[in-house]
């Protein structure tokens, strides 16, 4: 079972690591993007993330989509979530299950990469010396 979702509440692994499950796969891998304590060589609070929630998860279906066709993956599971984040915490989960290891690993690593580029989600950080600046890079 796909999951493709923007959420505000806190990303469940669990739920993730259970819709990517098939007695088919071989390979099941699984990224975690959690919110880091520096940004740009400057001491971070904590993030606010917002998103277009509609085109974002229609956007990454069509990632999932990919990903099944260019890597002949199973399953994809996608969930980034939006608002306050502090220190830690998940900001977004990329599950793939594959018939082989190897491509499990490039699936993922190409589903965070797309999402990057593509998913139409900004993030506000809270520097520690309480400015703040609105951010939208695929490197971060």
């Amino acid at each position: 079972m796909d999951i493709f979702r923007v959420q505000k509440d806190p990303i469940n692994v669990d739920e993730a690591l259970k819709a990517i499950s098939d007695p088919a796969a071989g390979g099941q891998a699984l990224f975690l993007g959690t919110v880091r304590n520096n940004f740009e060589g400057r001491a971070s609070l904590g993030l606010f993330y917002e998103a277009y929630r509609e085109l974002a998860e229609k956007e990454m279906a069509r990632i999932g989509r990919e990903i099944k066709d260019e890597f002949g993956a199973l399953h994809v599971a996608m969930v980034h979530r939006v608002g306050d984040l502090a220190l830690t915490e998940t900001a977004v989960v990329v599950a793939v299950s594959t018939p082989h290891r190897a491509e499990a690993f490039k699936a993922c690593q190409a589903g965070i990469d797309r999402i990057k580029e593509r998913v139409p989600i900004w993030k506000k950080e809270r520097w520690a010396d309480g400015q703040t600046a609105w951010h939208r890079d695929p490197e971060a």
